[in-house]
């Protein structure tokens, strides 16, 4: 039997022992709390959430952690959170370096603003 997804992320969460990890986890709280329509998934070898289609996804690098919204270009974003991708056609992502401040609220705003617009099917 595969693992779930929740797993996968557990375990990906445990293998990053620094900042990233810690973060990863406060990320994966915040959104699984924006929205009890959104769900965890494992793709790409990466932590994905989805609702309707993909909403997030979160990637650890060496240097960051990245919040990519999959349409993030038709998203609000009254407290400009994005920071990467600008030029993008379709996403946009939340670059986050080592001691870099989350505003929670914000996040879960566009969260459920991304549930929203695959809920509308756009």
């Amino acid at each position: 039997m595969s693992p779930q997804p929740s797993e996968l992320i557990d375990q990906h969460v445990a293998g990053l022992n620094d900042w990233r990890g810690e973060l990863l986890a406060r990320l994966r709280s915040v959104i699984n709390a924006a929205d009890p329509r959104v769900k965890e998934d494992w793709k790409w070898d990466t932590p994905v959430w989805t609702a309707s289609g993909n909403v997030c996804a979160i990637g650890a690098f060496k240097d960051r952690v990245k919040v990519n919204f999959f349409k993030g270009a038709v998203l609000p974003d009254p407290h400009g959170l994005f920071n990467g991708g600008l030029n993008a056609k379709a996403s946009r992502s939340i670059d986050l370096s080592k001691g870099d401040q989350v505003d929670e609220a914000a996040l879960q705003d566009l969260v459920r603003e991304a549930v929203a617009h695959n809920a509308a099917g756009r």
